[in-house]
């Protein structure tokens, strides 16, 4: 069994996997990622082989007390992928952005394949069909839009997600809505679009918090799965000991 423990900025994601298959998840706070595992280690006494992953900066010496009860992976920049990277600046590709690439690999091989994270950023990864990793994009996410919208404005309010009920706003809120939603709609949209007119028989995976909410609105046909990052670091996890 593996562990796979995803370090956010304020969340962490901790999963346990046999094989390929998942048999747990949770989101906790990330200062009470210690206290989860071991809870999960008294429940699931067969994790022999354990990775951490982290879109900030890492402490590594917190985690060396798991190398006593596992055969423990931490990602980073110097870690063996299993596809080429062509990122001109590999060492400032986020980590995230690798676990996704290498999802990809692994459930969508020989395959062109464009992976759509939608959390706080909505990030666009590109990988072609003879496994080499061309870059993408970065732009805000939903959150981050109505964030930027009440604070660069003297009146306009801070406002949560929310599916707007028609394209015409008409009023100050609903106008916000259509504009941060379907604004993201349009815009994911327009890129799956661009992306195939230049990609024959392109894959399109849709993650990330957002995911769901969004999916329901795209006229593009993609696939939505909202544990591709997990995914993606148990397989890292899996080339690298098996």
């Amino acid at each position: 069994m593996n562990l796979i423990i995803d370090i956010g900025n304020t969340q962490a994601k901790l999963a346990v996997f046999e094989g390929n298959k998942m048999l747990f998840r949770i989101q906790v706070d990330a200062e009470n990622i210690f206290k989860k595992i071991k809870e999960i280690q008294e429940n699931y006494q067969n994790i022999q082989k354990a990775i951490v992953s982290s879109v900030g900066k890492l402490d590594k010496n917190s985690f060396e007390t798991l190398k006593k009860d596992f055969q423990l992976l931490i990602l980073d920049h110097e870690t063996p992928l299993p596809f080429k990277n062509l990122y001109s600046t590999p060492k400032t590709l986020g980590i995230d952005r690798i676990a996704l690439v290498c999802a990809s690999v692994e459930k969508y091989s020989n395959k062109n394949v464009l992976i759509i994270d939608a959390g706080t950023c909505i990030t666009y990864d590109f990988i072609t069909v003879d496994n080499h990793y061309l870059g993408g994009a970065i732009s805000p996410g939903l959150r981050m839009r109505y964030k930027a919208l009440h604070n660069q404005t003297a009146k306009l309010p801070l406002l949560t997600s929310k599916e707007p009920e028609a394209l015409i706003g008409d009023s100050t809120e609903s106008a916000m809505h259509s504009g941060v939603f379907n604004g993201v709609v349009f815009e994911i949209d327009g890129n799956i679009e661009a992306y195939r007119k230049k990609n024959n028989d392109l894959t399109v995976i849709l993650t990330g918090g957002d995911a769901k909410m969004l999916s329901k609105q795209l006229k593009s046909s993609i696939f939505a799965n909202s544990n591709f990052l997990l995914e993606g670091l148990n397989f890292i996890l899996q080339f690298n000991t098996n």
